[in-house]
């Protein structure tokens, strides 16, 4: 155990509950419930957390299924995965690391305590519904006209912060009917 670690859930360790503490704590076993400290957790390779985190600095070397939010820094170092959201004033993302979920970039002095992801008073909108062209006429009855659908998501708010673009192209689908 590193002398500055203050405790240490060694591999092949396994606990359920709520974790608080002070100082730095490292995690090599499993873990699952709630984390909450304004120190600093390591989440080290190999590790299984399931939690809730809310720390003021959190490394995650391991796996991690759950939201952090830090009022320091989260770091993500390969070969880390993560599933969940993030709220903090800085984060790293490391080359080879596996991130499913939004972030959000807070200021230093919103508390750890605040939940990630809180929706803003006016959310701008993403994405709008398009209107499909009118159809032209191609000689085919009404019903055998066939037109591409247009796929549009919904306005949806988005935090700030890195995230991927929707796609945009659209795809056509169906039968379409000819005669030979």
């Amino acid at each position: 155990m590193n002398a500055t670690h203050n405790a240490l859930l060694g591999k092949g360790s396994e606990f359920d509950g709520k974790l608080t503490f002070e100082g730095t704590v490292q995690i090599d076993g499993r873990f699952s419930g709630e984390i909450m400290s304004e120190g600093t957790l390591i989440i080290g390779e190999g590790a299984e957390v399931q939690a809730e985190i809310r720390c003021g600095s959190v490394v995650v070397h391991g796996n991690v299924v759950g939201n952090v939010t830090a009022t320091d820094t989260v770091e993500l170092i390969a070969p880390a995965s993560l599933r969940g959201n993030i709220a903090s004033p800085a984060l790293h993302i490391g080359k080879g690391v596996f991130f499913d979920g939004n972030c959000q970039m807070t200021s230093k002095h919103t508390p750890a305590a605040q939940p990630a992801l809180r929706p803003t008073a006016q959310p701008a909108p993403i994405a709008r519904a398009v209107q499909p062209p009118p159809l032209q006429p191609t000689g085919l009855r009404e019903s055998q006209q066939i037109q591409a659908p247009v796929h549009a998501a919904p306005p949806a708010q988005r935090p700030s912060g890195i995230y991927l673009p929707e796609p945009t192209s659209v795809r056509a689908s169906g039968e379409l009917p000819h005669k030979f």
